[in-house]
C-alpha cells in the first residue's frame, strides 16, 4: 500500500498548523518547510479547508490555521478523506473491468485490510504526532516565538503528569 502525495502534504500541513497554533500559516510557509510543491499544496489547501480541517482566510493577509484542536483530528479520517475515492485495486473501483469479477474472493479481504489499516489510524491524532516532539517542532516551527511556546507546554505537561 502506498499512500498518495497527497494524503502526505495533508498530513504535514495539518502538522505545520499544530505546531504553529497562534498564527495564520501560508501556503508558501508549509511548502519551504516540508519541500512541498506549492501547486500541489493548494489543492490540498482547499480539501482541508472543504472538509473542515482547517479555516482559510482570503486576502493580502490571508491563510489558514486548524479548525478545531489538534488533538481533535484524527489521523485515519484524515486519509480517508484524501484516499477513499481511489480504489485500492481494480476491483474496488466503480468501473471494475476485471474478468474475475463476480468469482474472485480477494476483494473482500482487500477491503478488509484497508479499514483496519485506516482503523488503526483512527485513535492517532495529529496532536499526538507533534506534542513534545522536539525534533518535528524545530523543522516545522516558522519562528522562535512558536517555538518557545511549544517548549514550554511540553514542559508543563511534563510537570502535571510528574
Amino acid at each position: 500500500m502506498r499512500l498518495t502525495t497527497r494524503t502526505n502534504l495533508a498530513l504535514r500541513t495539518l502538522m505545520v498548523c499544530a505546531v504553529n497554533p497562534d498564527r495564520i500559516v501560508r501556503k508558501s510557509d508549509v511548502a519551504a518547510v516540508i519541500n512541498g510543491s506549492e501547486n500541489h499544496l493548494a489543492q490540498v489547501v482547499n480539501q482541508l479547508g472543504q472538509s473542515g480541517y482547517i479555516t482559510t482566510l482570503r486576502g493580502r493577509h490571508g491563510g489558514f490555521m486548524l479548525a478545531r484542536p489538534a488533538r481533535e483530528i484524527s489521523v485515519g479520517a484524515v486519509f480517508r478523506t484524501f484516499e477513499s475515492d481511489l480504489p485500492f485495486i481494480e476491483c474496488m473501483a466503480k468501473d471494475n473491468t476485471c474478468p474475475l469479477k463476480g468469482v474472485c474472493r480477494m476483494a473482500g479481504h482487500l477491503a478488509n485490510a484497508v479499514e483496519a489499516f485506516y482503523a488503526t489510524l483512527d485513535p492517532l491524532t495529529v496532536g499526538e504526532l507533534v506534542e513534545c516532539n522536539e525534533g518535528l517542532e524545530s523543522i516545522l516551527a516558522l519562528n522562535s516565538i512558536a517555538r518557545g511556546a511549544s517548549l514550554a507546554r511540553c514542559e508543563k505537561a511534563k510537570t502535571v503528569a510528574a
